[in-house]
């Protein structure tokens, strides 16, 4: 479990940089260029990211079930996930709905772990998809405040929404039939 926490301290520290000292970022482009900044940025996230994969797969093993959804919350964890991928494509292909959800690639990780959270209750489960849903939640709240960082994407088109839900959908569907039970050894679908 100590090594999920810490994964989670560092993966989600270094991307609420931005959220707990705006300015931080662009003091430190100025100061290492802006691929030192990434290069550090990327490191530190990767490292995160690989202790809270690694950290998660062995508090998995662990037994600390805090709650047990009933079957039919299966059903509500796919409506939930459904919206998903194709916010995350919208995310990089301005139109409506990056339009209408301002925030889609935030808007995508709190349906994202809602949804793992209404149906996993271990307390592995809790820690990671209540982290990210928590940090995703403040994030969010913290962009009222201060000016979103520009994030490279395609240009605007009149086909990206559909571009963006036909491409999600078929990687929802890719990731309930095969992908998920491949790459997590969990079959959502039972």
């Amino acid at each position: 479990m100590y090594i999920l926490i810490a994964g989670l301290c560092l993966f989600l520290g270094v991307h609420s940089i931005a959220i707990v000292a705006p300015a931080f970022p662009a003091r430190a482009r100025a100061r290492l260029g802006e691929w030192g900044w990434k290069g550090i940025y990327g490191v530190l996230s990767l490292i995160g990211l690989a202790l809270v994969v690694h950290g998660f797969a062995l508090a998995r093993a662990a037994p600390g079930v805090l709650y047990t959804a009933p079957p039919w919350m299966r059903h509500v964890t796919f409506l939930f996930m459904l919206p998903v991928f194709p916010l995350l494509f919208a995310a990089y292909l301005p139109g409506r709905i990056k339009t209408v959800v301002k925030h889609p690639l935030l808007t995508a990780v709190k349906s994202w772990a809602l949804a793992h959270l209404l149906f996993n209750g271990r307390l592995a489960d809790v820690l990671l998809f209540g982290a990210l849903l928590a940090w995703a939640v403040v994030d969010r709240i913290s962009l009222k405040t201060r000016t979103p960082q520009a994030v490279r994407s395609a240009p605007p088109g009149r086909f990206n929404d559909a571009i963006a839900v036909v491409l999600g959908l078929a990687l929802y569907g890719l990731f309930v039939g095969w992908a998920h039970a491949r790459l997590f050894g969990v079959s959502p679908l039972g």
